[in-house]
């Protein structure tokens, strides 16, 4: 039996579930379904959601149908948060509705258009805060953000995600031996 597939996905206050074809998960946040593939059965009972499998060959899917099942019930109970810093003399951004216009050191400034379900927050122009409730989306957000500049190896210039570890490189020495 999977580990992550038979543990019960409790249900928080407020949290309403569909099942059919699709699982649809609704609640304070808004609106997520999750796709339940065939030889994957969900069942609600007591206030939790199960997912069970028909057979060993379902495994991998039982997982991962229950915890795509698990991250839409968190977030359309209390969503998903990403946290990205911008670190370099210069570098900033700043949000206008759903644009976030960045200045990364280069000839011009990139202009990022928010998708929908994720909102962007900026403390002191450098450091942003994204959220949402699709965790995939947001991922994908953050990763998309994170590329415009990513975090170069001699000076840790760019954009990386709050508390990522990064290796710093040796610059060149003065004169090279022959």
């Amino acid at each position: 039996m999977s580990r992550v597939g038979k543990k019960p996905i409790p249900l928080p206050p407020g949290v309403q579930v569909q099942i059919g074809d699709l699982l649809l998960v609704e609640g304070p946040k808004g609106k997520l379904s999750v796709p339940i593939p065939g030889g994957v059965r969900v069942r609600q009972s007591d206030g939790t959601l199960e997912v069970t499998r028909d057979g060993d060959q379902y495994s991998a899917l039982h997982g991962l149908t229950r915890a795509l099942a698990a991250n839409a019930v968190q977030g359309v109970a209390s969503g998903f948060v990403r946290e990205l810093d911008i670190v370099g003399i210069g570098y900033r951004a700043d949000v206008k509705g759903r644009i976030v216009t960045f200045l990364l050191g280069y000839s011009h400034s990139i202009e990022f258009l928010l998708p929908e379900g994720v909102d962007c927050r900026i403390d002191k122009q450098t450091h942003l805060v994204l959220s949402g409730r699709d965790r995939q989306l947001l991922g994908q957000v953050a990763a998309d953000i994170r590329a415009l500049r990513p975090p170069e190896p001699y000076k840790n210039k760019g954009i990386r995600y709050t508390g990522e570890k990064l290796r710093k490189k040796v610059g060149k020495t003065g004169a090279g031996a022959k």
